[in-house]
């Protein structure tokens, strides 16, 4: 993969002169259009060889764009609260809004490829990693982002060369660290493991062009140029990959679905619920202040019909925690800010450190539901998201996190008796609104929006626990229970 970067490019500083100024006014016109019309945002990936040119390259750029519309982020060694959470999670947070250029240096592959070559990732361990970046590079894609991803290369002989150099230079010396000649003894290792990184993350939606770094001016105006090209294409129209997800299964023919089986007659009397609630909070309180809890995380996702006892569920949930360790999060429709981003980033950012819980209040299932069934969002769109939303759930689990997600069910006549209830309690009004009278006549297609998401995204890992709900009672203790049962086996 990398021969073709080793053929010597030259460029004269005459030749290049001439390029640059118009490379320069191109690329600042097209990142002009970029930010007015705001419809995607450019992620370009900087990698490659020590000393192969890849600071200057993200200098360069700065320099012959508007620099206050690139984000710029470096990235070194993982801190101890990166490491609390999955390996993605500092990437995820560095993305740039649509209609802005974000370079990030030495992101997902880097340190992938460090750890691999010093033996801290097995084969094993380094093929899954690659997997689940061709997901997420392919995520960004379909969400319409433009991957640039450059692989700055040099010889064996090229990159003692340039590391001589740097060194002897006094402007340049603090360049040259010991762990880049502690690197280049494993330059062998370090080019195998890379070519197999490369070859393996390379894909017609995120391609790598790998780039001779030797000579200052090929590799400026190659980058350059690659960042045009990128920009050019998408403003002229071209559209994002399409996904191709497979089909949903069809519909059982007897008519039983994955709800068929709840008892919505259970009842809990309240003398009995008195005594199971603080048995159950008391339990949770003491596992949540265990000390093991402090290498784990929760995250608790609520899903359920409208009126179908969320709130209320949370709240003793929340009785039972220590309010500095929790936050609730309540999901409603994305902001602006939000709907630049990957529809999973003001989740992802909203992650828990080790030794804290989250509650959703409604959560990324909402693509697989009221989007779907209100079509706020393509077909393509919500039938890619159940992968996506699985690869997320997975890095979670990874990272030390505990995923329990409950889906609160009542049936329509509950529902209609609730909403009433509503109306005529003054203390309840804000609860009862237009939409929720409106959702439920769409009642059948969000049943079978919430039977597909049960199918596609329930696994060991981070089950859907269904829960019948008439009884307010009953459903609530059904709740702690299953939290704490899933604490305690992860602790």
């Amino acid at each position: 993969m990398f021969e073709s970067a080793e053929l010597g490019h030259c460029i004269s500083d005459r030749v290049y002169d001439r390029a640059e100024a118009r490379l320069r006014e191109a690329l600042l016109k097209a990142q002009y259009e970029l930010l007015a019309n705001k419809s995607f945002p450019v992620i370009i990936v900087i990698g490659g060889v020590d000393g192969a040119g890849k600071s200057e390259t993200v200098n360069i750029l700065n320099e012959w764009m508007d620099p206050r519309h690139i984000v710029t982020h470096a990235f070194g060694e993982r801190s101890d609260a990166e490491r609390a959470r999955p390996r993605m999670a500092r990437y995820w947070r560095a993305l740039p809004p649509k209609g802005r250029i974000g370079i990030l240096f030495g992101a997902w592959h880097s340190d992938l490829i460090v750890n691999r070559v010093n033996g801290e990732t097995d084969a094993a361990g380094f093929e899954l990693a690659l997997e689940e970046i061709v997901h997420f590079e392919r995520m960004l894609a379909e969400e319409g982002a433009v991957i640039l991803k450059l692989w700055f290369h040099l010889s064996n002989k090229a990159q003692k060369k340039r590391l001589k150099a740097l060194e002897a230079d006094p402007r340049t010396r603090w360049r040259v660290t010991a762990t880049d000649w502690a690197r280049y003894k494993y330059y062998d290792d370090f080019r195998k493991v890379s070519e197999t990184a490369l070859r393996e993350t390379s894909a017609a939606h995120a391609p790598w062009i790998v780039i001779e770094g030797a000579d200052a001016n090929y590799r400026s105006l190659t980058a350059g140029r690659a960042l045009l090209d990128a920009l050019t294409i998408r403003l002229a129209g071209r559209q994002p990959v399409e996904s191709r997800p497979a089909a949903l299964p069809p519909a059982p023919i007897d008519g039983r679905t994955v709800f068929s089986n709840l008892d919505y007659t259970a009842c809990l009397p309240h003398k009995n619920y008195a005594k199971k609630l603080e048995k159950y909070q008391g339990e949770l309180a003491l596992l949540t202040r265990h000390k093991k809890f402090r290498q784990k995380s929760v995250i608790v996702v609520f899903e359920g019909a409208d009126a179908a006892g969320k709130g209320g569920s949370i709240r003793r949930i929340t009785g039972a925690l220590d309010a500095r360790c929790y936050q609730v999060m309540p999901i409603a429709a994305p902001t602006e800010e939000e709907r630049a981003q990957p529809y999973l980033w003001r989740f992802w950012r909203n992650l828990p450190r080790r030794g804290r819980v989250s509650i959703f209040d409604r959560s990324w299932y909402g693509r697989v539901l009221v989007e779907r069934v209100e079509k706020l969002c393509a077909e393509q769109d919500w039938m890619r998201a159940y992968q996506e939303i699985n690869d997320f759930e997975e890095q979670i689990v990874e990272a030390g996190g505990i995923v329990t997600k409950f889906w609160l069910s009542i049936t329509k006549d509950e529902q209609l008796q609730r909403f009433r209830e509503r109306e005529k309690t003054p203390f309840k009004n804000f609860k009862i609104t237009a939409d929720d009278w409106r959702n439920r006549k769409r009642w059948q297609a969000y049943a079978d929006a919430v039977c597909d998401m049960v199918e596609r995204t329930s696994n060991d890992d981070a089950p859907w626990v269904l829960v019948a709900a008439n009884d307010k009672n009953s459903a609530r203790i059904h709740v702690l229970k299953t939290l704490c049962e899933r604490i305690e086996a992860a602790l």
